[in-house]
């Protein structure tokens, strides 16, 4: 199933949207679908990266160094 959205653009963004799809005969949809689907699982890497560094700050998760991480796995010298 597909839903359908509405967004904003920058004029200066939409006019290079619509001369992109008209050069390359696709659609803006399209364009857009693509930078959406390419980029969201960075954003959400991102997002959870800086959740888990708050915790960090707020003492709620531990960090472990190379060297104990080397020791775990038995790859230290």
């Amino acid at each position: 199933m597909a839903r359908q959205t509405a967004i904003r653009l920058p004029d200066e963004t939409y006019e290079r949207l619509q001369a992109l799809a008209a050069r390359t005969g696709r659609t803006a949809t399209y364009y857009i679908r693509e930078a959406i689907e390419q980029h969201i699982e960075d954003l959400e890497d991102i997002y959870l990266a800086e959740q888990e560094l708050e915790r960090v700050r707020r003492g709620e998760s531990r960090v472990y160094s190379l060297k104990e991480v080397e020791d775990e796995l038995g790859l230290g010298d």
